[in-house]
């Protein structure tokens, strides 16, 4: 396989999260009021579906910003960040095939939550509520939605790819 379709081959998983993301985000939104309780989902209280907004980022860090500087940290930042990654993914030799793939999954939750803060203006959609058990003092995980998992499960895989890359050459 040549080295340009290697490279474009991950960017299905980009798209892939993106439509995943979106159309999640779309049923909730279309069926469910914000701030809505939908499902216990196992009955157990482990997993709960809640519509909710967050107009800030990860953990609702930046909540308390003046509205007028929200738009250039919360979208252009981003977009200026997630461009750079894009670039240095195409310019680098140095990913291996999963690498690759990681990066286009952080890339696909990235785009996905960038799109919700530009055409939501009730802030970004989350759903997905997990029973955190106490830990770290939090009773739940803060809400979150398919985006941030992707973002997520893909920085690990990075993370560990990298780790145990150098683990094997040195």
């Amino acid at each position: 396989m040549g080295g340009n379709v290697k490279k474009l081959l991950p960017f299905l998983l980009t798209a892939f999260i993106i439509l995943v993301d979106q159309l999640s985000k779309a049923w909730i939104v279309r069926n469910y009021p914000i701030a809505s309780f939908i499902s216990d989902v196992f009955d157990n209280d482990l997993l709960w579906i809640i519509h909710v907004r967050n107009k800030a980022v990860a953990f609702s860090l930046g909540d308390n910003l003046p509205m007028s500087i929200r738009p250039a940290l919360f979208v252009i930042l981003p977009i200026i960040l997630l461009g750079a990654v894009a670039v240095y993914y195409f310019r680098s030799k140095d990913f291996t095939l999963l690498q690759r793939w990681a990066v286009a999954g952080i890339l696909g939750g990235g785009i996905g939550n960038v799109i919700d803060r530009i055409v939501r203006p009730d802030g970004v959609v989350d759903f997905i509520s997990v029973k955190f058990f106490g830990i770290f003092g939090m009773d739940r995980w803060p809400t979150f939605n398919a985006a941030d998992s992707a973002v997520v499960v893909c920085c690990i895989i990075l993370f560990l790819s990298i780790v145990l890359d150098k683990r094997e050459k040195t």
